[in-house]
Parts: structure tokens; sequence; C-alpha cells
């Protein structure tokens, strides 16, 4: 059989797929935590990332995020599963590509500044910190991205709250020892 001409591969270098095992589909999660995607054993081994890790998003629209990343046994390969608040905040449909990559160099954040969006506090009066904020970030390290949204359930309703801001930019990890400006 004769050997395929230097020019040939040229000529059909483009229909040869690429793998791309960083590119994953959005698929529903079963469980509420806003801070948490949830992959493949296959998939965290292949790259190269392990449980409790924290990884940057890449969605649509130049949007991203940083999530902890667990293992699911009943994820698929291709899939990774999020849940609505972390697809709203990389302006994501289910079924829609996601880019994912470690992201080793997250730092504890001195500080974050975080709003409530109004209308989900209409007739709320009180201590937002201490009804919402207090026990949502208590003893969770949870990852935030400047300019994310978040839920947090408590006091019989939930609340939408937004980061502003976060020493450092763009995005940290919520410590005990972070100041949380409301």
């Amino acid at each position: 059989m004769a050997e395929p001409k230097k020019g040939d591969e040229l000529a059909t270098a483009i229909l040869n797929k690429k793998s791309k095992p960083n590119r994953l589909v959005a698929e529903d999660a079963v469980n509420d935590d806003n801070s948490v995607v949830a992959l493949s054993l296959a998939k965290m081994d292949e790259l190269q990332l392990f449980r409790g890790d924290t990884v940057l998003l890449k969605g649509k629209k130049r949007k991203e995020s940083v999530c902890i990343v667990l293992s699911d046994d009943t994820v698929s390969n291709e899939k990774i599963k999020m849940n609505r608040v972390v697809r709203n905040n990389l302006r994501l449909r289910l079924g829609d590509v996601v880019a994912i990559q470690s992201c080793p160099d997250v730092k504890y954040g001195k500080r974050i500044h975080v709003l409530p969006i109004d209308d989900s506090v209409e007739g709320l009066t009180g201590n937002w910190f201490e009804v919402y904020l207090k026990p949502y970030f208590l003893e969770a390290y949870r990852p935030i991205y400047k300019g994310d949204t978040f839920i947090v359930r408590g006091g019989m309703r939930a609340v939408e709250f937004k980061v502003i801001e976060t020493d450092p930019a763009p995005y940290c990890i919520v410590a005990p020892d972070t100041v949380i400006h409301c």
C-alpha cells in the first residue's frame, strides 16, 4: 500500500476531529450548591483534577466563574453537572458547551463586597448578613468570582446576591477571616 504524501495530509487535515477534553456539555445538577460542579471520575483523571480542586469555568459571552469540582458516578464522560445559578453566571443553557481548566492559584480573600438584588429583598427588614450571608459562607470555603450572582435560602425566603468586588480580584475563596461588606 502506498504511503500518503505530505500534501494529502494537509489537504484532509480539516476533516480530522480534534480532541478537546476540557470542553464539556452542561447538565442539570441534583444538588443545590452554588459553588460545586460534578464530573465523572474518568474525566477528572484525564484532566488531572482531584476532588475538591478549584476550577475555572468559561461559558458564553466571555463569562467566567470559579467552582469546586467533585466526582459523580452518574455523570457521563462528556458532561458536567452544575446547578442553575452556576449556569446563569456563565450565560449557559442545558446542553451548551463549557470549557473547564484547573485553577490552583486561588487565594483566600481579604475582603469581598456583595449586595442583594433589589427585587429579591422587597419587604425584608433586619440584618441580611446575620440571616443570609453568615450561614452561607460559614466554614464553607466557597470560591466566588466578581460579577457572579448566588441565591441564599434562609429565613423562609430565597435572596439573590451579586458579588460587586473581591480582594484579590477577580476571584477568591471566602475563608472565615474574610471581611464581607454588604
